[in-house]
This record gives structure tokens, sequence and C-alpha cells, in this order.
């Protein structure tokens, strides 16, 4: 066959494919120009999940009478007029074959009235046809009708009604989101579906993500080196289950990128519990010769000039945000409580290690403290940590009231009843502090009196032979002390009462699964998130009122205290108003 032209007809098709692949990515681009043109109140109406009817009208700046065909056709725009231009374009659509393309696959009629001008002018977008006399107060309203009327193979590849509808709302959400000074409002088969008036950021994601997205989100807005970061990232408890939850934007521009991705995961990692990934609403704000948006026709791929510095700031934004201290969901009261059968549980009665100077004179205080006589004050806590004047009011997670079945503290705050998972509590707080040690000098070691000897095989032997420097340096000293046996002479400070055996067998599985190199690095985290696990206190082990205290005071001051190593929460708050309406008070 020989090489020949095609007709302009088919080249604007075959384009279509590319920028027309339902009827979201139609409503995308004309609410784009909307946006771009200045609009600040935007109506949609969709018939048929917008494959029979997507009309939008705005009142922006609108589009001159001689300037309506060439809007219709090609390589057209006002955005860009140079390489310049496009190397640092801060508009959502330029790349000028929006309306060509839909022109080309449905029936389109643009109907605008520019600033200034008598009235409105009408262009379908048919060949050859001319504007034509039209009303309209201002701005621009364009209409697309019967998509893929004239190419019914493509048609076919259509989703039913209510997905393509869907699919459109998301689109309506996402750019509501990041203009909250515009209004929206959204119709589908003459049923009005959304009504959003200009209000601030929070306001506006409430409104669009709801509001229980805002109830379990933390305020973000962070600026560095022509770098800002804003928005609101989700407590990990509440995280979703997949990449829905996740909206990213770029320069106002909604996007799924790798890097921003990848920033996120890793700022989660150490507190998302199982399949759970990050739930975040942020707008990254770069000046546009930073980033290229030219990279796909959906816009919805970036590429920055330096990725390694946005990840790195993304990363850290969000990490900083998790790990500051913040008061727990409110726990819903239950329909009816059921108390659990009774169990005997033998308790060790072993007390709790605390190692920081502050819990350490806290203690001291309490055991100095002289025996309770007589009745007090029902607001003045049994113990109180040094250095709490009176007047000042109890600490964020309150005093420690009792311990039930071994298992949770109960403590009392300002707001309510506490409870403490204790386990997960204390293994996050010897995790950040192994981390922090790993990071500032290595793990310090305690040396133990009597070594723990156990069973090894040939190949545990000679990787810690092989190894004996780079173990030591997470805080063992392990040596052969026969053919087939190992002695654990010494474990990490920080876990000096765990099980040395139980540790060493731990750290030993890491290394034959991963090598040294993964866990002095990439996996190191890992790691050291088992070594608290078998570090920290056990269930069903008796604690005194000072050791719960300690326990509480350590987590407030712990980051991302209020999730364990794997992501489930360690503690939660039941306010009096729960425990009024548990019991009935006040009706």
């Amino acid at each position: 066959m020989p090489i020949q032209r095609l007709p302009d007809l088919l080249i604007s098709q075959i384009a279509a494919g590319e920028v027309v692949e339902r009827p979201a990515s139609v409503l995308k681009e004309l609410l784009e120009n909307s946006l771009d043109a200045g609009g600040t109140a935007i109506q949609v109406q969709l018939e048929e999940g917008g494959v029979k009817l997507i009309r939008v009208a705005d009142d922006g700046c609108g589009i001159p009478q001689d300037e309506l065909a060439l809007a219709l056709t090609r390589h057209a725009t006002s955005k860009i007029t140079s390489l310049d231009d496009l190397e640092q374009v801060a508009t959502l659509g330029f790349r000028g074959e929006a309306l060509a393309s839909v022109a080309s696959v449905a029936r389109l009629t643009l109907t605008s009235r520019a600033q200034g001008a008598g009235h409105a002018w009408k262009q379908k977008g048919e060949a050859n046809s001319s504007p034509e006399p039209a009303a309209l107060m201002a701005g621009t309203v364009v209409e697309m009708r019967d998509l893929y009327f004239n190419t019914p193979a493509r048609r076919k590849f259509l989703k039913a009604e209510a997905t393509e509808y869907a699919h459109c709302a998301d689109v309506v959400r996402r750019l509501a989101l990041t203009r909250p000074d515009v209004a929206f409002s959204l119709s589908h088969n003459g049923r009005a579906n959304l009504q959003l008036a200009p209000t601030g950021r929070a306001r506006r994601i409430a409104d669009v993500l709801g509001e229980d997205f805002v109830a379990h989100a933390r305020p973000l807005d962070v600026e560095a080196a022509e770098l800002r970061l804003g928005g609101m990232v989700v407590d990990p408890v509440h995280a979703d289950h997949g990449r829905e939850g996740q909206y990213v934007f770029v320069n106002g521009r909604f996007v799924r990128d790798k890097v921003i991705g990848h920033a996120l995961r890793e700022a989660y990692r150490d507190v998302l519990h199982g399949s759970r990934q990050p739930s975040v609403c942020l707008f990254l704000d770069i000046e546009p010769a930073r980033v290229d948006v030219n990279v796909h026709p959906a816009k919805t791929e970036v590429r920055f000039r330096d990725a390694r510095a946005v990840h790195q700031f993304v990363f850290h934004a969000v990490q900083r945000t998790l790990a500051t201290a913040r008061p727990a969901a409110t726990a819903a009261p239950p329909a009816q409580w059921v108390p659990p059968p009774a169990t005997s549980v033998p308790s060790r009665q072993v007390p709790l290690e605390v190692t920081e100077p502050a819990a350490e004179a806290y203690l001291a205080f309490a055991r100095a403290a002289p025996p309770e006589t007589g009745a007090r004050a029902p607001d003045t806590p049994l113990f109180a940590p040094s250095g709490t004047l009176a007047g000042e009011g109890p600490p964020p997670l309150g005093y420690a009231l009792a311990q039930l079945h071994g298992i949770y503290i109960l403590a009392q705050n300002s707001a309510g009843l506490v409870l403490v998972d204790m386990h997960a509590a204390h293994e996050r707080i010897l995790y950040e502090k192994l981390k922090t040690a790993c990071d500032a000098h290595g793990v310090a070691r305690q040396t133990l009196l009597i070594p723990g000897v156990f069973e090894a095989d040939a190949v545990d032997i000679a990787l810690v032979e092989e190894h004996a420097t780079a173990i030591g340096d997470l805080g063992f000293e392990l040596a052969p002390v026969g053919p087939r046996q190992l002695a654990v002479r010494g474990v990490p400070a920080l876990l000096r009462a765990a099980d040395p055996v139980a540790l060493a067998r731990s750290l030993l599985a890491d290394l034959r699964e991963h090598g040294i190199s993964a866990l002095v690095t990439a996996r190191r985290n890992e790691l050291l998130a088992t070594m608290a696990c078998h570090g920290a206190v056990r269930a069903h082990r008796s604690l005194t009122v000072p050791e719960m205290n300690a326990l509480l005071r350590q987590m407030e001051a712990t980051e991302r205290a209020g999730q364990c190593n794997h992501g489930r929460p360690t503690w939660t708050e039941l306010p009096l108003a729960a425990l009024d309406q548990l019991f009935l008070r006040g009706r």
C-alpha cells in the first residue's frame, strides 16, 4: 500500500483515541477549560452517564466570535505560544486538541459570549458551519451529545450508565477539591446530585470526601525551597485498603505519580496495618519550570526535574505530620455489653523497665509518696509525675486507674476514659528508641550474666562468625560454643528484659532470609520492629500504677505512639458523653 496523507477527520479521530477514553475524559477537558477561563461558577449536566449529553456552563471570560471556529480545530490554543511557555505551563489545558478530538467523535456545540460583547455566538462542530447569534448572559456553554455516534465499535467498550456516571462524578469532585473558591453543581438525568458553594479548603475537603475523612485526618502545611505541600493526611488506623483514598494534586492537577506514591508509602511504612494504603488529600505547589506536565495526553502523569528532592520533601512532611501527637478517634459506645467469661491467668510480678530520666524521677516520686489516708478529692490523682503543678490539669493520656485482664490500661484524662493496649504501646516506644539509637551511634549492648545457649545448625554458626561486627552493631554478642550450639552473651540494652534466645533466633532467621546488607539498610527497620515486639511487655503481666503512668508518659513523648509497629491502634478514648449515652444519663 503506498504512503498517503490521512484525511483531517481521521487524524482527529485517531487523536481522540488518546484524549477521549470515555465520557469522563471529555468532562475533564471541558472543566479544565472552564477553570482556565476564570470561571467562578460551573454547572455540569449529564444524561445517560455522559454518553448522551455532557453540558458544561461557566461564567468565565468567554470566546470572541472570530475565534470560535478556530477553537474547534486541532493544535489551536491560547495558552502557549513557544517552547518556553510549554516548559513552564501553569494552565490545566494547553495541548489544543481536546475540543477538536471531541468534535470528531460526538456532536459538539460551542456557545460563548466574550466580555464586552453585545451578545453570544454559537458554533457547531460540523464541517463548514459558521457562527450564529445566540442568547447567553456571560461565559461559555459546551454541549457534547451522542458520544461515538460515528464510531459505534468504540461505543461498545463503554461500561454501564452507572459506571460511566461514577467516573464523571469523580472528575468533578477532584477538580472541585483543587478550587474551593469555585462553585460547582452536577446533575444527572435531570436530578441534582452535587451542589458545592465557594468555601475554604478544609470545608471543601469535608464536602467532597466526607466529614469522616476530615475527622480522622491531620492538617498539613509545609513550605521549603520553592515547594509547598498542604492538605490533610488520614490517621493510619483509618486508612483505606486501596489507592482510591489518595488524592494528590500538583499545581492544581490531579496526578498518579510514582515518586509521590512511593514517598507516601515510606512515610506510612511503620504505622499501617495489613494491606491498608495511605489516605491523603495533598496539594503540591511547585515552580512550573521544575515539573513537566506534558508527559501523557490525559495529563495524569508528571515528571519532576528533581524527583529526589520532591520525594524527600513529601516523605518528611507527611512523616512528621503523622509523628505528632493527636487525640485518638472517639470510640462509639457499644449497643450492648456482655462481659467476657472470667478467666484466671497467672501473672508475673516483674517491674517494667523504665530508662528515661523523667520517668525514673516520676517513679522515685511515686515510691516516696506517703500512703493515702482518709478521703481525697475525686479529681486529685493518686500519683502525679514530678514537675506537674497544681492546676495544670491531667496530661493528654491522663493518669492510670487500673489494669484490665493484664492487657489494657485504664486511665482518666480531662475528656473521659482512655484505654491503652500496653503491649502495643510499649512495642512502639521500644521501636522508636531502637531506631534513634541505630541512627545515632549504634545500639547499646547489655552483657548477660548467664549466657543463653541454644541449638543452631552449621549455616547459622557460619553467619555469626562471618558477620560478627555487623551483628554487634545491632546490639548483639553471639558466639559458637560447640559444633551445633550458639551462646547469646549480649543483647540490646533496651531489650534486656526480653528472652535473649528468642531475640537471637529472630535475628538469625532474618539474616538467613535477607542477608546482612539488607538488614543494616533497607530492612533494618523491619528487624528493629521484630526486636521491639519481642522486648515489649507481654500481655497478662501485672503492672503497678506507677509503672502504668510511666508508660503513659513515655507514649506522650514518643513519635507515632498512636499505632504499634504493625499499624494497629495503641489507644483509644471514650469521652464522658459516650459513657453517659451508654448508661442513658440525661434521658
